[in-house]
């Protein structure tokens, strides 16, 4: 096998396979999934929530990284945008130029490189897009939170702050137990219902769980 035809196989093998994957991800082609086979995870990201356990067991390491908002450097898109960029710019070089073979094998790296990387930056602005947009970051059940302003008497409203999916917000509340609540009393939310925050205390939940 020459030179040329070396190249040329890479870029067709990595280009062929690079469009594969990229209708895969975007949608446009389906792999079913029998039990065993291949398929794309989609785990939650819980963050401000006191409860994390949304998943179960038999989850994979790459479905893992997948929900924790992590790609890896080394996955099937990027080693085939590197075949294909390798391939490609190797093959332009060996048929039209007159470098030293070696120096054509470096230059052809480096753009194999270039192009995994436009790649692998690609993905993981994908994969962090899914995790900002998934519902479950929004989730107020669970999410524990600060009083700025206290429920003085049963039915009335007061306002907590709180952090989720990494920003400071706030939240109308009402005591879920009817007792008043103070400013300061860190709470947890209950319920939500109506734009309504239904909380109790962190501290009496802490002393129902260690009294069981």
């Amino acid at each position: 096998m020459t030179l040329e035809s070396f190249y040329i196989t890479c870029f067709l093998v990595g280009f062929l396979l690079s469009l594969v994957s990229f209708l895969v991800q975007t949608g446009h082609v389906h792999i079913p999934d029998h039990g065993g086979g291949f398929h794309m995870g989609d785990g939650h990201a819980h963050g401000g929530h006191l409860h994390v356990d949304h998943g179960g067991a038999g989850h994979s390491d790459s479905e893992a990284a997948r929900a924790a908002g992590v790609v890896s450097k080394f996955n099937f898109s990027t080693i085939t945008a590197f075949l294909a960029w390798f391939g490609g710019t190797g093959y332009l070089l060996e048929r039209y130029t007159s470098i030293w073979t070696i120096v054509a094998l470096v230059v052809a790296s480096l753009m194999g490189l270039a192009g995994a990387t436009v790649v692998f930056w690609f993905l993981a602005k994908l994969v962090q897009r899914d995790r900002t947009l998934n519902p479950a970051d929004f989730d107020m059940v669970g999410v524990l939170g600060r009083v700025s302003s206290p429920v003085m008497f049963q039915g009335g409203v007061g306002e907590m702050v709180f952090s989720q999916d990494g920003a400071r917000k706030c939240a109308a509340i009402r005591s879920d137990d009817g007792s008043p609540i103070e400013k300061d009393d860190e709470v947890v939310v209950t319920r939500y219902e109506r734009g309504i925050a239904w909380v109790r205390r962190w501290s009496d939940l802490a002393g129902m769980a260690s009294s069981q």
